[in-house]
């Protein structure tokens, strides 16, 4: 049992999955919100039923596998059914992060959140790090890994917090611009600290 939580989040091609991949190499339980939010969809689930009660079979794949791009299209297009969608798996997502998080071996635990500030969620965690990267630096390594346009990138990020407003909320910062060794320096740094707050927070 863990309840020491860290909440780690980042603008889109910060480098969370690197970070929270190397966390997870020193033993920490990782919760990841993305891995999450597709298991609570997953075949033979209660989301995955009530969504095809709402928009009907047509959003299921020929293999009974949520359709995510239809969906996408369906409430991209349309705020209500947005809305009715985030009412009804939000909920699901947090409570299931909470309890895998909550269940971990580790002293502490993190949760990877994208939008862990745009969706107010930093009130689930003990503490928050940010993944900090310069805009240039964050689009070019978007693009590289997504193949993608940079107005699409550019898009992205202007949709997310801003870099400026993510820096005034988090406890910690790892600024991912340099190589492998600053960022293992900085996460091992940061990982005895939370292992010392783990132990205070018992």
């Amino acid at each position: 049992m863990s309840d020491y939580i860290v909440g780690l989040t980042g603008g889109i091609g910060s480098g969370k999955s690197t970070v929270a991949n190397q966390f997870a190499e020193l033993g920490v339980t990782i919760v990841d919100a993305d891995i999450v939010a597709r298991e609570v969809v997953a075949p033979g689930s209660e989301g995955l039923q009530q969504i095809v009660q709402h928009f009907g079979t047509t959003i299921l794949n020929t293999d009974d596998t949520l359709n995510r791009s239809l969906l996408r299209e369906q409430v991209f297009s349309d705020p209500k059914q947005r809305e009715w969608l985030n009412q009804l798996l939000h909920p699901m997502i947090r409570q299931r992060m909470l309890a895998q998080a909550k269940a971990a071996t580790s002293p502490y635990a993190i949760l990877v959140v994208p939008l862990l500030f745009e969706n107010r969620l930093e009130c689930l965690v003990n503490h928050t790090l940010v993944i900090d990267i310069g805009r240039d630096t964050q689009i070019r390594r978007t693009i590289d890994r997504d193949h993608v346009s940079k107005t699409q990138v550019i898009n992205i990020i202007d949709s997310q917090i801003s870099r400026e407003q993510r820096l005034a909320k988090a406890n910690d910062v790892i600024t991912n611009e340099g190589d492998v060794e600053s960022l293992k320096s900085q996460i091992l740094a940061l990982h005895n600290k939370y292992l010392k707050q783990s132990e205070k927070a018992q």
